[in-house]
């Protein structure tokens, strides 16, 4: 019988699978019936009708958590409602080397924060806890009671049926063809059946997801991969309530399963599947699969738990799971449209984050903005390149390969898919030594190699090889001078008649300043007056502005201007980046060596900090700007292009004799920590206000600007919630981010950013900390007692209101 579509719908999601159903859920339970599910074929196509059904919390990132904390109360939701086989007989994690140890204790430590139950065990304890488990060759693991299962196909039919119950409409065999988009925004989408009129539409078509999106021009990078696990035979005897096994050293997991075994692999040279486009015969794919692929890992499970050896195998089964090139799923508005989310892309913990996911989707689209920051996951970091066959086939397989084998050690980078793109002066700063770092597809100089230390990372929790080339970087620019090569940084134009106005209105700062050549350091905020943007402002003609930001976040930063933009208003905004280079030059020499280069009058009277001018260098214009993120006298050099390398040759050539040295990302973030200035994304994002951030200075409270009326009543009912400096007190210990801050023996946060600082002889920090129900006032900062649990261990902190390193921020404004 041929299906009736409505021809109207509020919302349509368009994919029936955990994914689908959960928002489809969470939407009827807030009052939203008039809504449409379609899915292509049945539901939990896909991967969901295979998923292996685990639930655990150690995720990567607090909003990662919450969202599985979420997800488990509506698990328990759907137990008691219909059914869905929950059980949580807990997680032991396993390790069989100290750096393994290392990882679990810091994962066990980080979640502490959020209130998760995590401890660490003994080989015996493990044998004690899962006797199935030989100790034999463990160094220990970490136990995680609360950890559960339950059937993916019984959670997401359940889903359904309460949407059905509830009003809402659910329709299978519906081929959704495109979306429909009219004037910027969402308006229907065209299926098989007929066109449906939507206001919101739901992409949650799973490893489709790609490729649906890349008809309507979305960038939704995501790769199709080979999943394998097998299934033995009931096992006699086998007890009830056996927790979860996960083994990253042996790149498996292994779950009781209906008096059997399920043996999972996240094995190393993952193999993609159907780069080239999925089949529409593939809701339910089984696939032959390669074996002898992962025979090494069952084999070293066989020897982790001999009753593997004597069990028969039921079931050899091969699935298709999506990953995406950084492994976070992609969940939010996509950009350059308004009311299309996108939710696809879980890298194999789909059913996990499923409910949650579903629920954060749900409630943004009723309330209109997220309710809690997961910018890890926002579809608009993703850039077109990333979406090509070759660059998914290589960084995606290392995906599934770093999502169980890789120990995630500090300044760990990514080996595949690289020198994608580069500064105009790559290969002048790798003939100094530079060793690079990749973010969004940028080759960046994170460090330089003297020619004793080998020029690569050597991983390990304790200090790196490369530490005397970072302290040499590092006191370069806090004693004689460095060179910064920073042409990553993203530059938007904001220009047309509007822009001053627009940018004021969107801005915390006094933008007007920036008629006087002054740098305007600014927030832009959202109506909760959380951070959207963290950016520096230049007036480079009187109709133009140029939007100084990060290379991860221009993407991101254009789509959220675009957003505030009101209809009329005479603006154009765009992405100049790869138009200009950026060279820092910052320390206490750096005037001198630029005048050897130099007419311009470089003094404090005449070239006061925080300007900004074009001055010749050498037979050439740039833009120096008197800035500085290092908290040293210094400019930050904005060349074009193409003269990029002659600046880069006087500048080196005249500095010789200066104690220039060259200098990358991980002494910037260093001498920046040491000053306490803050990074979006890190330490600052869309739930920190401000005034919570300690960043009231950049605030002109004479203006009108998005976000005001929520920092007035902010500053009205006091703030709960502060970010303040620590410093380690034993300088043998490294705190790097998400280390627990304990005050008075109590969790009240979290490390946010740390790094060794070389000019203050210790460890510092940015730490974002919570008072309860009392003000967090002054007092309450610094009269307790402060301790960072590092690697297990508790440390002894000084905590400050203010930067460790030039507290009254004299040194930038030396004469």
């Amino acid at each position: 019988m041929t299906q009736s579509l409505p021809g109207r719908a509020r919302v349509v999601i368009v994919g029936g699978g955990i994914i689908g159903a959960s928002t489809a859920y969470h939407l009827v339970k807030r009052g939203w019936t008039d809504i449409v599910l379609l899915e292509r074929k049945h539901l939990t196509s896909g991967t969901t009708w295979h998923a292996a059904g685990g639930i655990v919390q150690a995720r990567g990132t607090q909003g990662t958590r919450r969202m599985v904390q979420e997800g488990l109360e509506i698990f328990h939701e759907l137990e008691r409602s219909t059914g869905i086989g929950l059980a949580q007989p807990g997680t032991i994690h396993l390790a069989t080397t100290p750096d393994r140890m290392i990882e679990l204790t810091r994962v066990a430590d980080a979640v502490s924060v959020d209130g998760i139950e995590a401890r660490r065990l003994t080989p015996d304890e493990v044998h004690e806890l899962h006797p199935y488990v030989a100790p034999d060759g463990l160094v220990g693991g970490t136990w995680w009671p609360l950890d559960g299962k339950a059937t993916a196909s019984d959670t997401t039919l359940a889903m359904a049926k309460h949407v059905k119950e509830r009003g809402g409409r659910v329709f299978e065999n519906v081929r959704v063809e495109r979306v429909l988009v009219r004037d910027g925004a969402v308006c229907g989408v065209s299926t098989d059946l007929g066109d449906i009129e939507a206001e919101y539409v739901v992409n949650a078509t799973g490893m489709w997801g790609n490729f649906f999106g890349r008809e309507h021009g979305l960038t939704l990078p995501l790769q199709a991969m080979e999943h394998y696990y097998v299934v033995t035979e009931p096992i006699d005897g086998l007890p009830a309530g056996l927790p979860t096994i996960k083994t990253s050293d042996d790149c498996s997991y292994v779950k009781a399963d209906a008096g059997a075994l399920l043996v999972g692999f996240f094995e190393p040279g993952g193999r993609p599947w159907e780069p080239h486009g999925i089949p529409d015969t593939a809701e339910f794919a089984s696939l032959p699969g390669e074996w002898d692929h992962v025979m090494p890992w069952f084999e070293r499970m066989v020897e982790r738990m001999p009753v593997l050896a004597d069990a028969g195998i039921r079931l050899w089964f091969c699935g298709p799971e999506s990953f995406t090139p950084d492994g976070q799923c992609h969940l939010g508005l996509v950009p350059g449209l308004r009311n299309y989310f996108a939710a696809v892309g879980m890298n194999s913990v789909g059913f996990l984050s499923g409910p949650g996911a579903g629920k954060y989707i749900g409630d943004w689209i009723v309330d209109g903005r997220p309710a809690f920051d997961l910018t890890e996951a926002d579809p608009r970091r993703s850039w077109p390149f990333q979406t090509t066959r070759r660059y998914l086939g290589e960084r995606v397989a290392e995906t599934l390969d770093r999502s169980y084998s890789a120990i995630h050690y500090p300044f760990e980078q990514r080996e595949s898919a690289r020198g994608l793109r580069r500064s105009p002066l790559h290969e002048q700063v790798k003939a100094a030594g530079a060793v690079f770092g990749e973010v969004a597809g940028w080759e960046r100089a994170n460090w330089y190699a003297r020619a004793d230390v080998p020029r690569e990372y050597v991983h390990t929790y304790g200090k790196p090889q490369w530490f005397d080339c970072w302290e040499t970087e590092h006191r370069a620019a806090r004693e004689a001078v460095a060179l910064f090569d920073l042409s990553s940084f993203g530059k938007i134009r904001v220009a047309g008649p509007g822009s001053g106005e627009f940018l004021q209105r969107v801005c915390t700062n006094n933008i007007g300043r920036a008629d006087n050549g002054r740098i305007v350091y600014t927030q832009s905020l959202n109506d909760r007056g959380g951070i959207e943007l963290d950016v520096t402002v230049l007036r480079t003609d009187p109709d133009r502005y140029l939007v100084l930001t990060a290379a991860s976040t221009v993407r991101r930063d254009i789509d959220w201007l675009e957003r505030c933009l009101e209809p009329g208003e005479s603006v154009v905004i765009d992405d100049v980046s790869n138009s200009m280079a950026m060279l820092p030059v910052m320390g206490p020499r750096s005037k001198e060596l630029l005048a050897r280069l130099t007419d311009a009058d470089l003094s404090l009277q005449a070239f006061p900090f925080g300007t900004s001018k074009e001055i010749d260098l050498g037979q050439v214009i740039v833009r120096a700007s008197r800035i500085s993120y290092v908290g040293e006298v210094g400019w930050e050099l904005l060349v074009p292009t193409d003269m990029a390398a002659y600046v880069y040759e006087q500048l080196t050539a005249a500095g010789q004799d200066l104690g220039l040295e060259h200098a990358g990302y991980h002494a910037l973030n260093s001498l920046r920590l040491e000053k306490g200035f803050r990074s979006w994304g890190h330490d600052i994002g869309p739930d920190d206000s401000p005034l919570e951030a300690g960043l009231a200075h950049a605030i002109a409270w004479a203006t009108e600007f998005i976000g005001k009326e929520a920092l007035l009543r902010q500053k009205e009912t006091g703030l709960r919630r502060r970010h303040i400096h620590l410093k380690l007190v034993d300088p043998q210990h490294l705190a790097h981010h998400d280390e627990p801050v304990l005050r008075d023996g109590n969790i009240v946060g979290k490390i946010t950013s740390g790094a060794f600082g070389f000019t203050v002889g210790s460890t510092v920090a940015i730490a974002s900390v919570g008072s309860g129900d009392q003000a967090a006032t002054d007092d309450w900062i610094l009269s307790g007692q402060y301790e960072v649990v590092v690697q297990g261990i508790r440390v002894a902190a000084v905590a400050s209101l203010d930067a460790f390193y030039d507290p009254a921020f004299s040194r930038p404004r030396e004469k």
